[in-house]
C-alpha cells in the first residue's frame, strides 16, 4: 500500500470522498489489511483534529458565499410563507426561479410581484407535490420550457396539531405525502439531471420537531425526521462517487411565523421568539450558498438538542417542562 504523507492528506480537499471511496473498497474485500486498518484509523483521529479546529476557524470567519446567478431554482411552496420570501431573494440575487405551488391564485401572485420588481426570470406552476404522477409531469414542463433545475428546495408542508389518536386516517396520509413522500418524488424528477451534469444542490425542509418530539405533533414529528434521515442517507448515497459535486443542505427551523403554527404557545418569548418568514428564507439562502449540510434557525438551536441527546432522557423531560415550548391543539 502507497503511504500518503499527513501534509498531503491535509491539503487534499477531496479527503472526504477519498475516505468513503477506501471505505467502499474494504467493504467489498472478503479479507482486510491490518496495516491498512492501522493507517486508516490514524488518518481517522489527524482528520478529525482538522476538521475540528476548521470548524471552530468557521464559526468566526465564515465560508464566502457561492454565486446563484442564472442557477435555474425551483421551489415548492411558493404560494406563501418562506417559500415565498425565498422566491423573492433568491430573483433578486440573479437566479432563474420556478415557482410550485397547488394554490394557482397565490402562486401567480408571487410570480407577479418579482416580475414587478424587474425580474422577470420567473415561472409560476401549479404541482400537487403529494402526487407523483402530477410531479413528474410538471417537472417534464418545467425542463422543456425552463431548463433542468440546478437547486432544488423542498419547502411544501403541512401542520396539523393535535394529540395523535384525534388525527384522522385522511390527515396522517396527506402529512406522510406532502411532507415526506413528495421529497422523494421531486427527486427522482430532478436528482438524475443534477448527477449527468455532476452539478446542483438539494435543500430540504426539515425542522426543529426533526430533532426531538413534540406534543400535539406526533405524524408532523415523524414527516420531518423522515426528511433528515432521507437527507442524510441521500447524501452517503451521493459520497460514494469521490467526484460528487452534488451538496445537500437540511434546515431545521423553530416556529415561524406564517400562519402554520395555529396556536404556538411558548413560555419565554423572548428568549425563543418565533421567527420571521423574510429571515428565514434569508438565512435557507446563506446556509445553501455556503454548502452548509445542515443547520437550524436560529443556529444555536441544533448545538442544544445535541448536547440534550448526551444527557439521560429524563433531563430533557426536565428541560421540555421548563421550557414549555409546543403547539395547542388546533381542533
Amino acid at each position: 500500500m502507497k503511504m500518503t504523507t499527513i501534509k498531503e492528506i491535509l491539503s487534499d480537499t477531496s479527503v472526504p470522498s477519498l475516505v468513503s471511496e477506501s471505505t467502499t473498497e474494504t467493504n467489498r474485500n472478503s479479507t482486510t489489511n491490518p496495516l491498512s486498518i492501522i493507517w486508516e484509523i490514524i488518518i481517522f483521529y489527524v482528520l478529525s483534529t482538522w476538521y475540528i479546529i476548521e470548524a471552530i476557524y468557521r464559526l468566526f470567519v465564515p465560508v464566502t458565499e457561492k454565486s446563484v446567478k442564472g442557477e435555474i431554482v425551483l421551489i415548492t411552496g411558493t404560494g406563501h410563507g418562506i417559500g415565498r420570501q425565498l422566491a423573492f431573494q433568491y430573483a433578486s440575487q440573479g437566479a432563474i426561479v420556478v415557482c410550485w405551488d397547488i394554490n394557482e391564485k397565490t402562486n401567480q401572485d408571487t410570480v407577479k410581484i418579482i416580475q414587478e420588481f424587474g425580474h422577470t426570470k420567473a415561472y409560476a406552476y401549479v404541482c400537487d407535490v403529494s402526487k407523483r404522477e402530477n410531479v413528474m409531469e410538471v417537472a417534464r414542463k418545467v425542463q422543456a420550457e425552463v431548463g433542468d433545475v440546478t437547486i432544488l428546495i423542498n419547502n411544501a408542508g403541512i401542520m396539523p396539531s393535535h394529540p395523535f389518536l384525534d388525527h384522522t386516517t385522511e390527515e396522517i396520509e396527506s402529512i406522510i405525502n406532502i411532507n415526506v413522500m413528495a421529497h422523494f418524488w421531486t427527486l427522482q424528477a430532478f436528482l438524475p439531471k443534477m448527477i449527468e451534469k455532476n452539478h446542483g444542490h438539494i435543500v430540504s425542509l426539515s425542522s426543529c420537531a426533526g430533532l426531538i418530539g413534540l406534543r400535539n405533533l406526533v405524524a408532523y414529528c415523524a414527516s420531518k425526521h423522515a426528511v433528515r434521515g432521507m437527507m442524510d442517507a441521500l447524501n452517503r448515497d451521493l459520497r460514494v462517487n469521490p467526484k460528487n459535486r452534488i451538496k445537500i443542505t437540511i434546515i431545521y427551523p423553530y416556529m415561524v411565523d406564517t400562519g402554520l403554527c395555529i396556536r404556538p404557545q411558548i413560555r419565554f418569548p423572548s428568549l425563543m421568539p418565533m421567527q420571521k418568514e423574510e429571515e428565514v428564507a434569508q438565512q435557507i439562502i446563506s446556509a445553501q450558498r455556503r454548502d452548509v449540510f445542515e443547520v437550524s434557525i436560529p443556529r444555536h438551536y441544533l448545538s442544544f438538542f445535541y448536547y440534550l441527546k448526551l444527557h439521560p432522557d429524563k433531563i430533557g423531560n426536565l428541560m421540555n417542562d421548563i421550557l414549555q415550548s409546543y403547539t395547542d391543539s388546533d381542533l
